[in-house]
């Protein structure tokens, strides 16, 4: 019986600039086998293949247009095509097949019975590679690699799909173990972990995660004050000035009686207001029923006076009239 590859140790690559693709195929080869400087001259020979055959075909027009525009195999930034990955992993004769072909079918019934597979959205790169009978993630957006169960893999692939992702198989002869030794394969972004620290890692960076989103519901919000804020603010004052400035106790019963008081003073000027209305619709009078105005003033009833007042009645008015009647009462 075979014994782990790399003495049960986990080959992973933490993210560096833009070179998810070189994380990508060394951890699938499960060592440091490839630099950037290697898949690009991979991309580089493949540029001059596909533009050889251009030139090649029939329409030479065509073939000089696409001299003319940049690499199809690597981008300006480091990020690079799926050809590249597979040219580097067939020197190791293993191929790369997308999951969708029919090739790849058994793959997609029983995920768990293969070996790696390579994952692509944009411009980011992973593997998901079986190492010593766990499958593991070896993102190398994650600080280590991430444990999947084999019921998960199955859910996880499809999650994978049903956000886009492009998947592909990785089928061949997978190293058995890395010819270099640690120090000489250090390339200060690849680490070797046994299964037991990669997962103490990933706990540590979930639990750190779940702390942080708890600190984060726990601070108040520190919002600058909206304008509506300062508004109400300014109105609360306003008002509190106000009521000190009605009476010196500041409390409701000064402020009611502030009001009733200047009511009162109100009310003659009101009256007179209405008398004068009534009388210039009135037939023109030489003298005002006094009495009259000041009954409505001092709270007797107002509809009288005026009534009084506006048909030119003298000093026996109705009010009078109504005031005898209760004295005889």
């Amino acid at each position: 019986m075979e014994g782990p590859i790399n003495g049960g140790m986990l080959y992973h690559e933490v993210q560096e600039s833009k070179l998810c693709a070189v994380h990508c195929v060394n951890t699938v080869l499960q060592g440091p086998f490839f630099s950037e400087f290697d898949l690009a001259a991979l991309a580089s020979d493949l540029d001059r293949r596909e533009h050889q055959m251009m030139l090649e075909g029939p329409a030479v027009s065509g073939g000089d247009a696409f001299l003319s525009e940049e690499s199809y195999n690597v981008s300006m930034d480091g990020d690079f095509s799926i050809q590249v990955l597979q040219k580097a992993l067939e020197v190791w004769d293993l191929q790369v097949i997308p999951l969708h072909s029919p090739v790849a079918e058994p793959a997609q019934v029983d995920p768990e019975l293969e070996n790696a597979f390579i994952c692509h959205l944009q411009d980011h790169w992973f593997c998901i590679r079986k190492v010593n009978g766990e499958w593991y993630n070896f993102d190398s957006l994650y600080a280590a690699p991430e444990h999947l169960s084999k019921f998960y893999l199955s859910a996880y692939l499809d999650t994978l799909k049903g956000f886009g992702w492009s998947i592909f198989l990785v089928r061949g002869n997978f190293p058995k173990e890395c010819p270099m030794t640690s120090g000489e394969a250090s390339n200060g972004y690849g680490q070797w972990l046994l299964p037991e620290d990669a997962e103490r890692i990933t706990k540590s960076c979930n639990s750190g995660q779940r702390q942080q989103q708890q600190m984060q519901q726990l601070q108040p919000q520190r919002t600058p004050p909206m304008e509506d804020d300062d508004l109400n603010a300014a109105i609360a004052a306003s008002l509190r000035d106000n009521s000190v400035e009605v009476g010196t106790s500041g409390n409701d019963d000064d402020l009611e009686a502030a009001i009733a008081a200047s009511l009162k003073d109100s009310s003659p000027a009101v009256t007179t207001s209405l008398v004068s209305k009534d009388l210039d619709a009135a037939t023109p009078i030489a003298t005002t029923d006094t009495t009259a105005v000041a009954g409505a003033a001092s709270g007797e009833d107002r509809s009288t006076a005026v009534t009084g007042v506006a048909s030119g009645e003298g000093g026996t008015s109705e009010s009078e009239s109504k005031k005898m009647g209760l004295q005889d009462k």
